[in-house]
């Protein structure tokens, strides 16, 4: 038996090895700095090599708290948080409700959210999101606040590009970057030629929206060509992994903004992502807010108000069955809309994702309620996958007719009380 003891040293971790003999084997122990252990022939353990590589850190990204912000939500993850104290969190943006030219309402927007930040253990560090800088006014609120809309920091050799995908307001839907902000984040790029990994931090995912090449991000992968780094946005709501140019794009959830939430088969949920920069890079894992319990089980409880939902219709329980040639249309998705004779215009009301055995179960606000009295339009969709790594629709697997609401003949009724509908289509 041999006991095994490192002192500290001053250059940091360092692994020794000690070889030994006993009952005539011959073994080796690997024994990290401050490790104290008896050394057996037989052990029982793996091994010793301890994962604490110094390059090693974790930080935390958090996603879209507006959007019609549930309440208690956001609020309750700044204390879970606080429960896995990374070294830092990053944000992706619509941190406000916004979208008004209010004073006195977005100061007490502002005053809300950086009463809720102010409690974290560690850093915060803003990305503004379209809620956040939607039109002049807010945008020199946020210059007042905080001054900069972009920026970046290095922290252990890795380059962070905090970007603004409406740094002058929301002009266009798609997002809209500007030339002195690419011209900032080539400074940036050029100047940091020697860092070991690239975190993009962006609201909107404008690399899968409408008019890509005129929002300008182009133009900064442009600059990112060759080198390694991963990307994180927001805005949509629902979480997506993308891979463009061989590297990773997350489009994520949200951390209390509207949500119908669905689940993780809908990629609808709260989470917090939790990043583990490594030598080979980043190590992504999403953590469910309902996974993040303290030591007694209980949640923690506060007092943040969500957004009141006006004009919902009242709902009626709609489930259903979905084949084709007899067969269930797994994974297909559903569709309910109405379309307006005057505007010509057909409006999505409900949808679902049919299940192995052919069911679904219509959303309209929240998972599972159902749909409003009417009469509706219905396609389906059945797409493999329904998104590719880089966000484009998959093949359609169903016939075409049925994806479109001019040519599909797909009709349903939903009365007082609900309904229970099947589809049966043919090829």
């Amino acid at each position: 038996m041999k006991r095994i003891l490192l002192a500290p040293l001053a250059l940091g971790i360092m692994l020794a090895a000690w070889k030994f003999t006993q009952g005539g084997g011959n073994s080796a122990a690997v024994t990290p700095e401050g490790l104290t252990i008896e050394v057996n022939g037989r052990n029982p353990w793996t091994h010793l090599r301890l994962n604490n590589d110094p390059e090693k850190f974790q930080f935390l990204v958090v996603s879209d708290r507006t959007g019609g912000h549930r309440a208690r939500i956001f609020s309750q993850a700044v204390e879970q948080i606080n429960m896995l104290q990374p070294e830092f969190v990053l944000s992706v943006g619509d941190l406000i409700e916004g979208y008004t030219k209010d004073k006195a309402r977005l100061a007490n927007e502002w005053k809300e959210f950086q009463g809720y930040v102010a409690k974290l253990k560690m850093p915060f560090f803003y990305v503004p999101g379209n809620h956040d800088l939607s039109n002049t006014t807010e945008v020199e609120e946020w210059k007042e606040r905080f001054g900069r809309s972009y920026y970046h920091f290095l922290y252990r050799n890795v380059l962070f590009l905090c970007l603004a995908t409406d740094d002058q307001g929301e002009d266009k839907e798609y997002g809209q970057i500007s030339m002195e902000q690419v011209e900032y984040f080539k400074k940036v790029l050029a100047e940091n030629k020697g860092v070991r990994w690239i975190i993009v931090s962006l609201h909107k995912p404008v690399w899968s929206m409408a008019k890509f090449e005129q929002n300008n991000f182009q133009l900064i992968e442009k600059e990112l060509a060759g080198r390694n780094y991963t990307v994180f946005a927001g805005h949509v709501h629902r979480y997506q992994k993308f891979v463009r140019n061989g590297m990773n794009y997350y489009q994520l959830a949200t951390t209390g903004g509207g949500s119908r939430m669905r689940g993780v088969d809908y990629r609808e949920f709260d989470h917090v992502t939790w990043v583990t920069m490594g030598k080979e890079g980043p190590v992504v894992a999403n953590i469910l807010l309902d996974g993040i319990l303290p030591d007694d089980l209980k949640r923690p409880v506060t007092t943040e108000e969500g957004v009141a939902q006006l004009n919902r219709k009242p709902v009626q329980p709609v489930k259903g069955k979905l084949f084709l040639d007899g067969a269930p249309m797994a994974g297909a998705k559903v569709t309910f809309l109405l379309h307006d004779e005057k505007s010509k215009k057909y409006s999505m009301v409900a949808d679902a994702f049919v299940d192995s055995d052919g069911t679904f179960t219509l959303t309209s606000y929240k998972a599972g309620d159902g749909a409003p009295v009417g009469e509706y339009l219905v396609t389906v969709v059945w797409r493999d996958p329904y998104y590719d790594d880089v966000g484009l629709p998959g093949r359609n697997k169903g016939p075409l007719k049925y994806t479109d609401p001019k040519t599909t003949d797909l009709r349903a009724s939903v009365k007082l009380g609900g309904a229970d509908l099947e589809f049966n289509l043919t090829r």
